[in-house]
């Protein structure tokens, strides 16, 4: 049983405020019952797409509460269905006695996510789309923010689809070909069908950049601050974060705990950890100090590992290195400069490692430092990036090494059956990013990170 024939004839109800005391409170209704809850509660079913002023009544006739009413019938609605909006007073114990009187006229509270679900189970967004109301709602920055709205509008889907569609026609030529073998049909030449593959490789590539970036500014970069105490770890987070975090004195082994630091680096989200100095504890605090800071280590997708820079790495910082889990972006950096007077900015270590000189005390390097965490620099406001998600990543991550081995399997066989089923492989990879192809668990699994009344 798919999602839409499980939930066929229920309407759901949910707060969709945060909660809390605030000056308004929005409740939201969704299915077929709604235009019954709504003469019940109110008297009469608002006008569609008016807002009313109306009591909400209890089952008694007694006003639960005053506000406005907003209706919006079948299919004109964020889900398709027929939809009632009641705005009160953001009391939450009004707004709990609101929940239960619609409920008690039929409805039922709404799973995580589900008014989203239901709009793209009803064809008013596709997943992408859907997904990227959560996004928007989560955004940590104002770029962030604007990829997640451009996904909304369709930009992302609308690049996938273009995609998919360049996929069907090259099948199309290839599939009426193995069909129609005998008959008089316009077929295209193996240099044709070459040349098709490279453009729609092409033009993969950069949908991939593209959600590549998106996919940056949700997510952000999560930076560990490891290394050796008193080399400057929590003065690097004051410098990076602006403001005065973490405690910073000359005696050894201050931080004992995971201090955790967000930082809108120039809008992707970084997430800072700076961790306990890395060192034979002195006592139980200090001791747990370090096995979280090595927890934090292999959580991280970049290291920074700070070395004084008028002594630089020494044995146990190389054996911290060796912790670090492969993949993980690794970059160090050579603190106090103020003190050695070396040039600030990027060098490359004797063993070809990426490191940087910088002065947490004066700011010296840190620009350079930031460009280096953010992957480039400063994107340009407006620079057309859409949101996406490490799903999509690797959804179209999947469709390139399906158009990869259809390029070599071609170039070996030119055999257009075995072509066509690659073609046809990574078509439906692209279709599970807007959902064309999808099952209920993954649904279930995208959806239950939603809000509730969203």
């Amino acid at each position: 049983m798919d999602a839409a024939e499980r939930d066929s004839g229920e309407t759901i109800a949910a707060v969709a405020t945060p909660p809390g005391r605030g000056g308004i409170g929005v409740l939201r209704v969704s299915g077929p019952r709604v235009p019954h809850i709504a003469t019940c509660l109110l008297g009469r079913c608002p006008r569609p797409r008016h807002a009313r002023f109306a009591r909400f009544r209890a089952a008694d006739g007694t006003a639960i509460d005053h506000g406005l009413a907003l209706y919006f019938p079948q299919p004109a609605s964020f889900t398709g269905e027929h939809v009632l909006e009641l705005q009160g007073h953001g009391g939450p114990v009004v707004m709990d006695l609101l929940l239960a009187r619609v409920c008690a006229l039929g409805a039922r509270p709404a799973r995580p996510g589900e008014f989203s679900q239901r709009a793209f189970l009803n064809g008013k967004l596709d997943l992408a789309q859907a997904e990227a109301v959560a996004d928007l709602i989560a955004a940590g920055t104002a770029a962030a923010a604007r990829a997640a709205a451009r996904s909304l509008e369709g930009e992302f889907s609308r690049r996938v689809d273009e995609l998919a569609q360049r996929l069907v026609a090259l099948r199309m030529h290839l599939e009426a070909a193995i069909d129609f073998a005998e008959e008089d049909i316009d077929r295209l030449g193996e240099d044709a069908v070459d040349r098709r593959l490279r453009d729609i490789l092409a033009a993969l590539t950069q949908v991939e950049q593209g959600a590549a970036r998106g996919c940056l500014l949700q997510e952000g970069v999560h930076a560990a601050i490891v290394g050796r105490p008193n080399v400057g770890k929590s003065s690097l987070l004051n410098r990076l974060a602006g403001r005065e975090a973490a405690i910073v004195t000359p005696e050894p082994g201050t931080t004992r705990d995971l201090l955790r630091e967000t930082v809108d680096l120039d809008g992707v989200p970084l997430r800072l950890v700076d961790t306990a100095g890395m060192r034979e504890a002195a006592d139980a605090a200090e001791r747990e100090g370090v096995r979280r800071a090595r927890a934090a280590l292999a959580e991280a997708d970049h290291v920074l590992l700070v070395v004084d820079d008028r002594t630089g790495p020494d044995p146990d910082d190389e054996a911290l290195l060796a912790q670090v889990p492969e993949g993980v972006t690794v970059t160090v950096v050579h603190n106090k400069i103020d003190l050695t007077g070396a040039a600030p900015g990027p060098f490359t270590t004797g063993d070809g490692r990426v490191a940087l000189r910088v002065s947490a005390l004066t700011g010296d390097g840190i620009e350079a430092l930031r460009a280096r965490l953010r992957g480039g620099p400063p994107s340009e406001a407006g620079a057309g990036e859409f949101g996406a998600r490490r799903r999509h990543l690797l959804a179209l991550q999947r469709a390139r090494e399906d158009l990869e081995e259809a390029a070599r399997q071609w170039g070996a066989l030119r055999a257009p059956e075995l072509l066509a089923e690659d073609l046809r492989a990574a078509h439906r990879v692209l279709g599970e990013i807007t959902g064309e192809f999808t099952g209920e668990d993954l649904l279930d699994r995208i959806f239950a990170n939603f809000c509730i009344g969203k």
